[in-house]
């Protein structure tokens, strides 16, 4: 007897010294139980609980309702307030300070529930199911990874392919431009298949390769289930479309947002998606009447949720291609699809709404009377547009606050279920109460799989959602679902028994100054009628409970700060070195914002050194898009650079010729308060100065790239190319060094603090 423990401790076979002295064993595969479903997970972004067709909306969203005619409807379901944490809610079955992500996976606090990233203590659903036999995959937005660990030097540990998906298709940042994504192949980067002008958009792209990865894996396995999570980039800014999709809208919604809010209001009362007693909250601060609005208000307006319709309703043509490739496999009725929002529509669009959603992070307020002169830019590439919070509330409808708040409108969403196999009734409602954090367990369950009490040999926090199953044969069921607490910056709210006690933290203020407000959302499901004076009692037991339950789920401590945590850097493990400077060498792939030097609001240096041929030329640095950024590049054999500010385009070009031969190229850029002025030397002699009437701290949510433009041109001395303007001389090195000043420092942290409060 030979024995193997060393090559194959688990082997259970005999080995002799010869094939007939010895016994073969195959060690069995994991199988998913008999039945189990494939399951696909649909999900919209800043999305409000009346915005689909079936929830109220008069938008076109056929695909969509079709789900609903097809499945259940849940009525009462939530989510977290802003994306990353419902997405680590909705993939791990846990609640998201506990799993490590209180805020955007762009921040890290310093403390357990703010990594940016999900903790190795809560498996993902998708790590749970393909250690089961599942196959498993992921697209569009991931935004569960903290953005500086998202360029190709990794580490890699919190990219999809490695949280448990077999496949990777899509962006890791919190958005893109829809037509000129930042895009990732399971774990590399790519440039996108295709441009605007040749009819590309970024929703249409992630169904194409959907499909895709679902015929690869049934075509040799059709055994195999497969578990999918589509997590589109609509509805987030920037909202673009089509051009047949914006045209669709042309002057649909003239008659404002007060008539619409009413009419939405109405259709959700027919449609029984809201009691029948439900009260429309009342306007939000800031939200002004339609008829007191001046004509350029409401001409922007209006073209903004044009803009916003027509995303909406391309992504639900794209839905529906998914959906119909499922019927021609023949796998629709064994496949469970699940469809809602990661939160309510956004307030990030500000009362009047921007072309430029960077604007509102540089606190440039652009007017109406402004914006109108680029009203036909809105939706397309030539745009980044959010839209204002009078038509937000519309989408939140019947609801009060946005996005980022505790209230209904931030938190309640759509939710549909479809399983033909699992579900007998068509068409249904349910109106129980349920949290994202239900989603795993009832994927779970439906799949016969049981979540692992370790998992890659680290213990695992216990799934505390409440599985759904109970309620899809059942509409009359009471709720499994009793108590919830919510909390984002500071905002906080808990749901136990049909009563909310809720309250809007100002940012900077004390915690202990919050007023609570007390509602009975059992008949008050808009939060109208606030009962805290009338039942004192009963909202200090909740405000108790929210603390009991605040303790257990590690919300704690009290956090509001948000933006500014991005200046936080970590000498661990960092892109950023301590001496800030930078060194690149190309042949290299886009660098995701957070990864890259902060020169937004900064004084830096720039040099490149070169090997050139006369006639030479192209990019040697870009950052940004066609709507604003910077770039360095070389053309007609001179240096030069421009600073695109919101489509404003202020450029200098050298005095003199390069020349053949080696050279340092170089842009010294400083900040004087809001302004600055940008020096191009060439090997240390001064060619041109330009003065920039205004430093912007966020250029863009796209990073930047060596020896090319990467996505949407910056310059407009190439905009009209198709290749990025690749530099065709030799960049041996490009080195940024960033100038501290602590004025420089000081002026951003205190701008932070600003766009803080103004959101």
């Amino acid at each position: 007897m030979v024995g193997n423990e060393v090559y194959e401790p688990e082997f259970e076979g005999r080995i002799g010294r010869t094939l007939g002295e010895s016994e073969a064993w195959w060690p069995s595969r994991p199988q998913p139980s008999a039945g189990a479903p494939n399951v696909v997970v649909i999900l919209l972004d800043d999305l409000g609980f009346s915005h689909l067709g079936c929830f109220g909306s008069t938008i076109d969203t056929p695909n969509i309702d079709r789900l609903a005619a097809d499945g259940l409807r849940y009525t009462n379901f939530h989510v977290t307030p802003v994306c990353s944490p419902t997405r680590a809610a909705l993939l791990t079955g846990r609640n998201h300070h506990a799993v490590g992500m209180r805020s955007i996976s762009n921040f890290n606090s310093g403390f357990p529930h703010m990594r940016g990233r999900i903790s190795p203590r809560a498996a993902t659903i998708a790590e749970m199911l393909r250690d089961n036999g599942y196959a498993t995959f992921a697209l569009g937005k991931w935004h569960l990874c903290p953005m500086t660990e998202c360029s190709q030097a990794g580490p890699f540990d919190q990219w999809p392919v490695q949280r448990g998906f077999d496949r990777f298709y899509g962006f890791l940042d919190g958005e893109t431009d829809q037509f000129h994504p930042e895009l990732v192949y399971d774990n590399h980067w790519i440039e996108p298949p295709g441009k605007p002008e040749d009819g590309y958009h970024l929703s249409e792209d992630l169904v194409d390769r959907a499909v895709e990865f679902v015929h690869d894996s049934i075509g040799v396995r059709p055994d195999r289930p497969f578990f999918m999570y589509l997590a589109f980039g609509a509805t987030h800014a920037p909202h673009q479309a089509p051009d047949e999709y914006l045209s669709k809208y042309r002057g649909v919604f003239d008659e404002g947002w007060d008539v619409w809010r009413d009419r939405w209001f109405s259709r959700q009362k027919e449609l029984g998606v809201i009691p029948p007693d439900t009260r429309l909250a009342p306007r939000n601060p800031g939200v002004e009447a339609w008829d007191d609005l001046t004509d350029n208000q409401r001409d922007l307006a209006c073209r903004l949720q044009e803009a916003f319709a027509a995303f909406l309703d391309h992504t639900d043509a794209q839905i529906g291609r998914l959906l119909d490739s499922l019927d021609d496999l023949g796998i629709a009725e064994n496949t469970m699809v699940v469809l809602l929002a990661d939160n309510g529509a956004s307030q990030e669009g500000g009362p009047f709404g921007v072309l430029h959603e960077m604007k509102f992070f540089n606190f440039l307020i652009e007017t109406p009377d402004e914006a109108i002169h680029r009203i036909d830019e809105i939706g397309g590439p030539h745009s980044h547009s959010n839209y204002p919070w009078g038509w937000a509330q519309v989408g939140n409808s019947p609801f009060k606050w946005y996005k980022q708040n505790t209230h209904e409108g931030g938190v309640h969403v759509p939710f549909i279920v479809r399983w033909p196999r699992g579900i007998d009734e068509r068409g249904g409602l349910r109106d129980q109460f349920h949290h994202v954090n239900d989603v795993v367990p009832t994927i779970l369950n439906a799949a016969g799989v049981t979540a692992p009490m370790t998992y890659r040999g680290v213990d695992q926090l216990p799934v505390t959602g409440t599985a759904m199953n109970y309620s899809f044969g059942h509409a009359d069921a009471p709720s499994q679902k009793t108590v919830q607490y919510f909390e984002m910056h500071g905002h906080r709210a808990i749901y136990a028994d049909g009563w909310k006690a809720v309250t809007r933290h100002e940012i900077g203020q004390s915690f202990d100054n919050d007023r609570w407000e007390l509602y009975h959302v059992a008949v008050d499901r808009s939060e109208v009628v606030d009962l805290a004076h009338a039942e004192p009692e009963r909202l200090a037991n909740l405000v108790d409970l929210w603390w009991t339950e605040a303790e257990r789920e590690g919300v704690l401590p009290l956090d509001d700060r948000g933006l500014e945590l991005m200046s936080i850097r970590f000498a661990e493990h960092s892109p950023h070195p301590i001496d800030r400077v930078y060194r690149y060498r190309p042949p290299m792939s886009p660098l995701p914002a957070q990864a890259s030097p902060a020169i937004g609001g900064r004084s830096w240096d720039m040099d490149a050194r070169v090997t050139m041929n006369t006639g030479d030329g192209g990019v040697l640095y870009a950052t940004g898009t066609e709507n604003s950024g910077l770039s360095l590049f070389v053309d007609r054999d001179r240096l030069v650079f421009d600073y695109n500010i919101f489509g404003e385009h202020h450029v200098v070009e050298s005095s003199k010729t390069i020349g053949a031969g080696d050279h340092v190229l170089s842009v010294r850029f400083r900040r004087q308060a809001k302004t600055g002025t940008a020096t191009l030397t060439i090997d240390g002699v001064d060619v041109g100065s330009l003065d920039v009437p205004f430093v912007m701290r966020t250029m863009s949510s796209v990073g930047p790239s060596i020896a090319y433009d990467h996505g949407s041109p910056v310059a407009l001395a190439y905009a009209e190319r198709r290749d990025g303007y690749p530099f065709s001389g030799r960049l041996r090195e490009l080195v940024i060094s960033i100038i501290s000043r602590q004025h420089d420092a000081d002026a951003a942290a205190s701008e932070a603090r600003m766009t803080r409060g103004r959101q």
